[in-house]
């Protein structure tokens, strides 16, 4: 696609992945609009790139019906969704607990899940769209420690697989991008302190590898694709 006629939702727009990717499609001339639940936080954030900030808490489904109406009206349709938003937990098993468990779930996988409907609705209806769902490689291979976060992110490959068999008629792409560790809030979020951060990935790896998914022309598109740091 022309970058120029992006229309684009990111969910979890304030940091990390998130935050650089909508700044390099602003950059390119696409008109974004970014989310998460805090308002001062992502106004902060939208004024510093140039994009539209708004409020939204991806595991409440009004919010994300507000949330597709809003933008659709600010930037004058939609025609990209990338669904980012996501938390973290790192914990055994045995130290897990059903509300730890939840909260991932609730985010991760009904976030993504309430999201990507509400963008399949708009994007059917037109018979064009760009679904990017922002995985991990958590997704692709389980660790000690990662029960919660894994299973979500197993999840959203599942749901990524599932719209795509269901939508490619109506000339929607989906995609996915499964990052490996990349240096963000996340992990300090996790509870870890991130080493050897000049030779792991920076969002603006992850950026660039969206992106550059989004300009293949639309005849085609690329399914999934995994970043690694070469080094780390």
């Amino acid at each position: 696609m022309d970058i120029k006629e992006a229309k684009v939702i990111i969910t979890g727009g304030s940091t990390g992945i998130g935050y650089e990717t909508a700044k390099l499609l602003v950059s390119k001339g696409a008109s974004v609009v970014i989310c998460s639940r805090n308002q001062a936080v992502i106004e902060k954030a939208a004024q510093e790139i140039g994009a539209i900030g708004l409020a939204a808490d991806i595991s409440i489904e009004a919010d994300v019906q507000a949330l597709f109406t809003a933008a659709s009206e600010k930037l004058g349709g939609l025609n990209v969704v990338i669904n980012n938003a996501g938390i973290g937990y790192i914990g055994s098993l045995v130290e897990t607990s059903v509300d730890n468990f939840t909260k991932i779930w609730e985010t991760n996988v009904k976030g993504a899940f309430l999201v990507g409907r509400e963008a399949a609705n708009h994007f059917i209806l037109q018979r064009s769209g760009n679904i990017v769902n922002i995985a991990s490689t958590a997704g692709q291979k389980g660790f000690a420690g990662g029960t919660a976060y894994c299973a979500s992110k197993f999840a959203v490959s599942a749901m990524t697989e599932s719209w795509r068999a269901e939508l490619r008629k109506d000339n929607i792409r989906v995609m996915q991008v499964n990052p490996s560790e990349v240096v963000t809030p996340f992990i300090e979020k996790c509870g870890f302190e991130p080493t050897n951060v000049a030779s792991k990935l920076k969002p603006s790896e992850i950026a660039h590898t969206i992106v550059a998914m989004l300009e293949m022309n639309d005849i085609g598109f690329i399914t999934d694709a995994t970043v690694w740091a070469t080094n780390p």
